[in-house]
């Protein structure tokens, strides 16, 4: 049984099809790059994944529970979390206000403890009275990260982590991300462009391209591909 999995996933939004066919998994420990050109349908599947779509056919296993009709809530609440291509924080609040916030998102309420517990396995060593608008981009995701991190999720969805950072940054991310994955067993799986930091971090990768899966594998295997290639390399260039 996989930690997490989609079957025969099929969106179509405004008449239009997004998904077709889409079937993936994620095993305990594992770290499962996700990429394709623009429009290729990852964000779209991250929103089947969390529950702000539904499906028009297929499903959503976590744990080996069908979640498929359950709310974005509920999903959180059973170990899915995710973050967001855009690290937006609330600017007039300071970091321990969204730190309190995240603890109190949903029951059960964490404590300070268990903040101090995620900001450490994120590496953010900020104030806790700084305002959280003036931190820089790799310290607003390691904010984000840490809010996930200290809910202990099964399951974790990175949408871009290593957008805006620099190579020294994306290493550290690296690291962050890998700790997760080898010490909690926590499911990874990731939208990057950035193919350094697949490379380096993800034990398989699948493409999607115009909503379908055309490859999965090894990374350095999966981009060789030619069809690969066409799809997503020719168009990387183009944003």
């Amino acid at each position: 049984m996989h930690l997490f999995s989609c079957e025969s996933i099929g969106l179509s939004l405004g008449g239009r099809s997004i998904l077709a066919d889409v079937g993936l998994h994620v095993k305990p420990g594992e770290i499962l790059g996700l990429v394709g050109p623009n429009g290729a349908g990852k964000t779209s599947l991250f929103e089947v994944f969390t529950g702000r779509y539904q499906p028009n056919t297929g499903r959503v296993m976590l744990n080996g529970e069908d979640i498929t009709r359950l709310s974005i809530h509920e999903r959180a609440r059973l170990g899915l979390a995710r973050t967001y291509q855009s690290p937006i924080v609330p600017s007039s609040m300071s970091v321990g206000d969204v730190f309190r916030a995240a603890r109190e998102a949903y029951k059960p309420y964490l404590s300070r403890f268990d903040a101090e517990w995620g900001a450490r396995h994120a590496h953010l060593h900020v104030s806790w009275d700084r305002q959280a608008g003036t931190l820089d981009t790799f310290d607003r995701r390691k904010l984000m990260l840490a809010c996930q991190f200290m809910r202990e999720p099964d399951v974790l969805l990175l949408d871009e982590p290593a957008s805006g950072l620099i190579n020294s940054e994306i290493d550290t991310l690296d690291i962050i991300i890998r700790h997760q994955a080898d010490e909690f067993g926590i499911g990874v799986i990731l939208i990057e462009h950035r193919l350094e930091l697949l490379t380096a971090i993800a034990d398989r990768v699948v493409v999607l391209d115009l909503g379908e899966i055309i490859a999965e594998g090894k990374p350095e295997e999966v981009f060789d591909d030619p069809r690969v290639r066409a799809a997503y390399f020719e168009d990387a260039g183009h944003g």
